[in-house]
């Protein structure tokens, strides 16, 4: 920040704020001080300052992508602990960190009991895809067609559609946890077709594929969806044993 009396520095702080150049306002004072002390040409301070404002626009930028998916918690991949799920190839979640699956609109689906990390893995991707620069969305299976059937009473279904329709990747929680009746399946249908081919969906169940005939009450939608969900999909199986008993049971042991 300038000092206090500085007619330049004031003038420098003002310009910032009138361009929005908040890391360059910051910062300024400091690389000065550093230019001057190692003899730094003009263009070296000048390149300097503009580097460290792209670097923090690109930081908030992130940031932005980031709040935009509403994830219910931080979740990243670098926390996930391969070691107690064996089940889950590291390599595999190293690859979806690169957006290259999600601009060509591929699936991802996770599938496992409860505690096996699929939730984990599933914010974790769309974190890492968020901070790509693409943008993403988190959503329960549940809460998205409660939006989708409000929606279609208010007769503004088609927005909400077209909404989702151009995130680059949807994360779908808990597919599975709850039975769709034929609307909500027939509301959710819509969504994976108007995304098909084109934009990625991630999706989490604890549902085997060949128990997907129980969610949906109607065998064909059943089918249909499967269908587009699994087309070129990356399937992970998470396992069984779920690891936050493990957990659990080990803070008991050592308590």
């Amino acid at each position: 920040m300038p000092l206090p009396g500085d007619p330049e520095d004031a003038l420098i702080d003002e310009a910032c704020r009138d361009l929005r150049l908040p890391a360059f306002r910051e910062r300024f004072v400091e690389i000065a001080s550093t230019a001057r002390r190692e003899q730094a040409s003009y263009k070296q301070f000048l390149l300097e300052l503009l580097q460290i404002e792209v670097a923090d626009r690109e930081v908030r930028r992130q940031q932005r992508l980031v709040r935009a998916a509403k994830f219910p918690r931080p979740k990243r991949l670098e926390d996930f602990e391969f070691e107690k799920n064996p089940h889950v190839p590291p390599e595999l979640i190293g690859e979806l960190k690169s957006p290259s699956w999600v601009t060509e609109g591929r699936p991802l689906v996770l599938i496992g009991d409860s505690g096996t990390g699929k939730s984990h893995l599933l914010i974790g991707v769309g974190t890492a895809i968020a901070e790509a620069g693409l943008t993403v969305r988190y959503t329960t299976t549940s809460a998205l067609v409660n939006e989708l059937a409000e929606a279609d009473a208010a007769k503004r279904l088609s927005s909400v559609i077209a909404r989702y329709s151009k995130v680059d990747l949807l994360c779908l929680d808990e597919f599975g946890y709850l039975n769709l009746d034929k609307k909500g399946a027939k509301l959710l249908f819509q969504i994976f077709t108007e995304r098909e081919e084109r934009k990625a969906t991630a999706v989490a169940t604890n549902s085997p594929f060949a128990e997907w005939d129980k969610i949906f009450n109607e065998p064909r939608l059943c089918a249909a969806i499967a269908d587009r969900i699994t087309f070129r999909c990356t399937l992970i199986q998470t396992g069984t044993d779920s690891y936050r008993f493990q957990a659990t049971e080990s803070e008991r042991g050592r308590g």
